[in-house]
């Protein structure tokens, strides 16, 4: 009984790294806005060059990313109360994602310790095995309809309306398009895929050693 409480625990903290992995690198993999900045034509649209257009971009991720930045300050795009308290609740989705990375690569780490040193690294196999499909089925939703997604997944983690920017007052929104996001949501779902696929022939290459 014990045992199988540590594998479920052991599975789980696992599957939690490859999410917030993959979370964590998407979010901070910039060349892919660098391409979409220019695949989706945003400087005719907010009428400042792809330069200053990453400028912002970088401050914007630096203040997401770092707890000491306690300030969101845009040059070339100003941001209402509203846009700018979306933006202080993404920044705590980001925090919270580091979070659960570290507590779970030191996990994942003392499991896959125990698994070796028992031999039992089979248990891997079928969990992840059925895991492969999952970012598969993920993948076929996104591409079948990304625009009613994006407001569920906007509805499930935030309980207001301050994602809804209007581009007057908060003209960010032009340089960050519904299309980049689905870029970033398929980014991350072939990284989840990836990894459960690269963790099941660990398992199995390594099953019976």
């Amino acid at each position: 009984m014990k045992t199988r409480a540590i594998d479920f625990l052991g599975i789980a903290t696992i599957f939690l790294w490859i999410i917030s992995f993959a979370i964590m690198f998407t979010i901070n993999f910039t060349p892919l806005y660098s391409f979409d900045v220019n695949f989706f034509n945003i400087p005719d649209q907010v009428g400042l060059s792809s330069e200053v257009i990453m400028e912002n971009y970088h401050i914007l991720l630096d203040y997401l990313n770092k707890p000491w930045v306690s300030e969101l300050n845009m040059p070339d795009f100003s941001s209402s109360e509203s846009g700018l308290f979306h933006f202080y609740e993404v920044k705590r989705l980001f925090l919270l994602d580091y979070g659960i990375l570290i507590g779970t690569t030191i996990g994942s780490f003392f499991y896959l310790r125990y698994l070796k040193r028992s031999k039992r690294n089979w248990v891997l196999l079928r969990p992840f095995m059925w895991g492969i499909f999952a970012p598969t089925i993920i993948l076929f939703l996104i591409a079948a309809n990304f625009n009613q997604l994006f407001v569920l997944f906007h509805q499930a983690f935030f309980n207001n309306d301050a994602w809804i920017f209007n581009p007057a007052t908060d003209p960010i929104i032009l340089a960050l398009p519904e299309s980049f996001f689905m870029h970033c949501f398929v980014l991350a779902f072939v990284l989840i895929q990836l990894l459960i696929t690269g963790v099941y022939f660990y398992a199995k290459k390594t099953a019976f050693k």
